[in-house]
């Protein structure tokens, strides 16, 4: 089949309806909130099996592992963007020499971040605030996790392109595989074997291994729109995919930035117990933030591609239904953690405890957070998808690390715990309203 068979047959040149771009971001959204429940799952089982302080010590370590998740995504956003673009433009050949150049980059990438990690496991971990006690758990669990950096790297890469191919739903199944191996190994290795922290690094590693090997034989035997061909060494393609997918590192590195002064500002108020209660908290927004992430990644590929063949008719359908489904789904959201709260802070920690306290109050606060987070989500990646990295860095930069870190620098000095919480949505508030600015602007130049 030759190059413009295949671009014929290319689901991402179709006319969606609401519900036919439903179902195609469907598979995505499931993925994503997924990957949300068994991320909470090792946290709870962490919390259960192994203490709260665990609990507080696996917060200390995210923000290498946000780093190597950013990296990923930039890499895999950005040069998402340019292959959507190309097969608009009919060039799948292009698109495939990109995809596998990508693919190469990130795996010796997340080779230099291991190399250059294990050996400096201990100063990492002191330079991100472990107390004493906390100290052995982090060790335990970060080790691991550079150790499967690479694994990690490809997962995030494959979850990508497997929407960029036309195959969500493959994505979607070897996410479901890979998190239920994790969730079952956790019991294994953390109950009967009692290995503890280690125990869940483990088990959550060899769960990104399950998408990247997966990811590695399908586009390896694949022959439909995307597949691995003789990789073209294009550094002016790499630096664009880093620019146009650097609202994914700053969303990532941000909010590793910004987990540290969390740490750090609840472990001044209220020592390991508050930074488990933050844990919760964070652990909490991650898991309910998927469903937005898992819906942007999932028809970003269709924006790139109606932008690379200039159809601003589909692209404003496409605008259109995009803001119907976020604005109901950040209601939905609000709810739901507004109603659930008490009972998720039940799950990580036992009622009457100083953790459970503060994550309870906390709820009745950070809830109004989710109103926000989904439009500020969806725009940032919007204009990744539209290969506008400037805007989409700004939005990411401004949501996850500027206005937050001043909040939080500023609120807990007046009210303690209270302004931690409040820090939140007000930061999010602050880039919804910058967000708006930013589509309104651009509106005419691309056609939305």
């Amino acid at each position: 089949m030759d190059d413009r068979n295949r671009e014929e047959q290319n689901v991402l040149g179709r006319r969606f309806g609401f519900g036919s771009l439903m179902r195609y971001a469907a598979p995505t959204m499931c993925m994503m909130v997924f990957m949300g429940l068994y991320t909470s799952v090792d946290t709870v089982f962490i919390s259960r099996f192994a203490g709260t302080d665990a609990l507080s010590a696996l917060n200390i370590c995210t923000p290498v592992i946000y780093t190597i998740v950013g990296l990923a995504g930039m890499l895999a956003a950005g040069a998402g963007a340019i292959v959507g673009r190309k097969m608009g433009a009919g060039d799948s050949a292009g698109a495939r020499q990109t995809f596998s150049f990508i693919a190469v980059c990130g795996v010796v990438l997340a080779g230099v971040i291991a190399g250059v990690g294990l050996p400096l496991h201990n100063q990492m971990i002191d330079g991100l605030g472990a107390s004493e006690l906390l100290m052995p758990y982090c060790r335990d669990y970060l080790i691991l996790q550079l150790v499967f950096a690479p694994a990690n790297m490809l997962a995030v890469l494959f979850q990508n392109f497997f929407v960029t191919a036309g195959r969500p739903m493959l994505g979607l199944g070897l996410s479901i595989a890979g998190g239920l191996l994790n969730v079952l190994l956790d019991y294994v290795f953390m109950v009967p074997l009692q290995m503890g922290v280690m125990g869940a690094s483990l088990g959550t590693g060899i769960g990104y291994m399950v998408p990247a090997v997966g990811g590695l034989v399908f586009f390896f035997r694949s022959r439909g729109t995307l597949y691995f061909a003789r990789p073209k060494f294009a550094i002016r393609e790499l630096t664009e995919s880093a620019a146009n997918g650097a609202s994914e590192l700053v969303a990532q590195v941000s909010t590793a930035i910004t987990t540290f002064l969390f740490n750090r500002v609840m472990m001044r108020i209220a020592g390991e117990d508050g930074v488990a209660a933050v844990t919760v908290m964070i652990y909490t927004q991650f898991l309910l933030t998927t469903l937005f992430i898992g819906y942007s990644m999932g028809v970003a590929p269709i924006f790139s591609y109606n932008y690379g063949g200039k159809n601003t008719v589909q692209l404003r359908q496409l605008f259109r239904m995009s803001v119907t489904f976020i604005v109901v789904a950040s209601v939905a959201a609000f709810v739901l953690c507004m109603l659930c709260g008490q009972t998720i802070a039940k799950i990580y920690a036992q009622p009457g405890s100083a953790v459970y306290e503060m994550a309870r109050s906390g709820f009745d606060i950070f809830s109004f957070s989710f109103l926000f987070v989904g439009s500020n989500i969806f725009a940032s990646a919007m204009f990744t998808a539209l290969s506008n990295g400037k805007v989409s860095a700004a939005i990411s930069f401004l949501r996850t690390f500027g206005f937050i870190t001043v909040l939080l620098l500023i609120l807990p000095v007046w009210m303690g715990v209270q302004g931690v919480w409040l820090a939140v949505p007000l930061a999010e508030l602050c880039a919804f309203v910058v967000a708006l600015a930013c589509i309104f602007a651009n509106r005419k130049r691309y056609g939305y």
